[in-house]
């Protein structure tokens, strides 16, 4: 099915505005259609992203006979004769020990051959250079393999990369990963914006700019930079074909005022549309789109409206890409408090806290305000003539 018959199937003709639902849908659709292939990537540079492939012990853990303590590691029935220390990090000074041996040893040094336990300090006597105490065979020695056989399969295909996942990598001797770290670049539009101090006159702070990173972060993407354009037609084209990832995001120009570009670019480098506005409050001048391999997500350039879009297109995409779940789409629905009142059209998304079983609105949802998402939980999903049911939630990272 093209995607021109997916977009019919999805809420209407091209052009028209999609119910909030089915853009959701087009957006985790293309996500999957479009998925880049797994790279390969250093491990500072893994963390967040799905495993693309399996992750076998490249060593055995441990990868040799350790101590597991500070003390003697000793051979045979005590007493042992002391014969020599051995650090962590440092040339064998022992390679082996005869019965009634004992070298000093340090915690995560290897043990010599013939070594049958490890008697730490605390239940040790050292008496003229001989040790004395009781041992239980095997105690306190870390075994080579016996937590990671060489070859064994640790991680499997679609496991998502956490901080424990990388230090495990890096234990088993990997450099890099196999990982679905899908790549994202922003522009931020407007000539009335300003990224640092007071806004002055007929100036605004960037809101956007900030907002954006967290979301894909936590949607499983990798950002590649955010870069600020003014209202320039020309200057749009040439940034969203320079190329190299695989999501642009175009915050502002999606509506259709004199100053909003978006729509005519994408045609001009012949993107085709999968979602032209979504029906929806705040929030509806989105815009998905791909060609070849890159996805364009346009945010509308009101920073409450942005974030709405966000969940609504942004998020489903990139998670899609990422092989991951989405993170946005909570379990269940909840009881919605408050006298709201629905759209007879659209779908309201509407910034809440949760107080026990219920969702409490938090007011301050206008689309150029981003103080109700600020204090909220998550956002509640009102549909179109609404009639006090139970509602959807989305989170919030």
């Amino acid at each position: 099915m093209s995607w021109s018959d997916h977009a019919s199937r999805v809420g209407g003709p091209p052009g028209a505005h999609r119910e909030w639902p089915r853009a959701r849908e087009a957006a985790e659709r293309l996500g999957a259609e479009l998925a880049p292939a797994p790279r390969d990537l250093p491990l500072g540079r893994a963390l967040g992203g799905v495993l693309g492939a399996d992750v076998t012990a490249l060593v055995g853990l441990p990868a040799f006979d350790a101590s597991a303590m500070d003390g003697y590691a000793v051979a045979g029935p005590g007493p042992w004769r002391l014969v020599g220390t051995q650090l962590a990090g440092a040339p064998s000074t022992r390679e082996a020990l005869a019965p009634g041996q004992a070298v000093e040893i340090a915690t995560g040094a290897r043990v010599p051959k013939g070594t049958e336990s490890v008697l730490p300090y605390e239940r040790a006597a050292l008496d003229e250079g001989v040790v004395g105490g009781e041992i239980e065979r095997g105690r306190h020695v870390r075994w080579a393999g016996e937590e990671t056989a060489p070859g064994e399969t640790v991680l499997t295909r679609g496991a998502r990369v956490t901080p424990a996942v990388l230090g495990l990598a890096a234990g088993l001797g990997h450099d890099t990963l196999p990982v679905l770290l899908p790549r994202v670049s922003v522009l931020v539009t407007g000539d009335e914006l300003t990224t640092s101090g007071l806004p002055g006159e007929g100036r605004v702070r960037d809101a956007i700019g900030p907002l954006v990173p967290g979301f894909l972060g936590w949607a499983g993407a990798e950002l590649c930079g955010v870069r600020h354009l003014g209202d320039d037609r020309a200057a749009l084209a040439e940034a969203v074909t320079e190329g190299g990832t695989d999501v642009v995001v175009v915050c502002g120009s999606s509506s259709k005022g004199p100053a909003d570009h978006l729509r005519a670019v994408l045609e001009q480098v012949g993107a085709e549309t999968v979602v032209d506005g979504v029906a929806c409050r705040p929030g509806h001048p989105q815009v998905l789109a791909h060609r070849g391999g890159t996805a364009f997500v346009g945010l509308p350039g009101n920073p409450g409206a942005a974030l709405v879009a966000i969940l609504t297109l942004l998020v489903p995409l990139v998670s899609a890409l990422a092989g991951r779940r989405d993170p946005a789409r909570a379990p269940g629905t909840v009881a919605l408090e408050g006298g709201v009142a629905a759209h007879p059209r659209d779908t309201r998304l509407l910034p809440v806290r949760l107080v026990g079983p219920r969702a409490r609105p938090v007011g301050h949802d206008r689309p150029g305000s981003l103080r109700g998402a600020a204090l909220a939980d998550a956002y509640a999903v009102v549909p179109p003539r609404w009639d006090d049911a139970p509602v959807e939630l989305l989170n919030l990272p």
